[in-house]
C-alpha cells in the first residue's frame, strides 16, 4: 500500500521555517483517513453504517526537523484492532532520504453514532471487522 505524501507549506512552520509539532497530529490525521480510505471503508462509509471512531489518545516523538518546502510521507500502520479499540502507528519519513523525522500513535475507539456508546464490529457489523483483520494480517 502506497504512504500518504506530504509537501510542507509555508504555514505550517514557526519563525525558524521548521514545522510546529502541532502539525504531526494533523499529518497523522492525514494519513489515517488515506489508510481508510485504501483499505476500501472510508469514513464517509463508516459514518453513513452510524459508525464514529473518535481519537482515545494521540502521541508524537520527533526524531528530526522538518522544514518549508520539504515533501515527507507517512505510513500509517494498524498495530492493534479488537473489534472495538483501534492503535494505529505512524512514521514520518522525508521522501528523498527516507530519514525517519518522527514517530507517533493514535488510539480510537469504535462508537454508535447515535448513543454515543461502544460498539462491537464483531457482533454487529462483521464485513468491517473482517475488513479490519484482513488489513492486520496484511501488515
Amino acid at each position: 500500500m502506497k504512504n500518504w505524501q506530504h509537501r510542507v507549506q509555508y504555514y505550517e512552520t514557526d519563525q525558524m521555517q521548521i514545522v510546529h509539532h502541532s502539525n504531526y497530529i494533523r499529518w497523522f490525521e492525514e494519513a489515517r483517513t488515506y489508510l481508510m480510505d485504501e483499505m476500501g471503508f472510508s469514513y464517509f462509509q463508516m459514518e453513513a453504517e452510524g459508525i464514529i471512531v473518535p481519537v482515545l489518545s494521540a502521541s508524537a516523538e520527533y526524531k528530526s526537523m522538518v522544514r518549508f518546502g520539504e515533501t515527507v510521507e507517512i505510513e500509517a500502520k494498524i498495530t492493534e484492532f479488537t473489534g472495538v479499540k483501534l492503535i494505529i502507528h505512524y512514521e514520518v519519513r522525508d521522501v528523498d532520504t527516507k530519514e525517519i523525522r518522527a514517530l507517533g500513535e493514535t488510539k480510537h475507539a469504535f462508537l454508535d453514532m447515535e448513543i454515543y456508546r461502544p460498539l462491537s464490529l464483531k457482533r454487529k457489523h462483521k464485513h468491517i471487522f473482517e475488513l479490519f483483520n484482513q488489513m492486520m494480517e496484511k501488515e
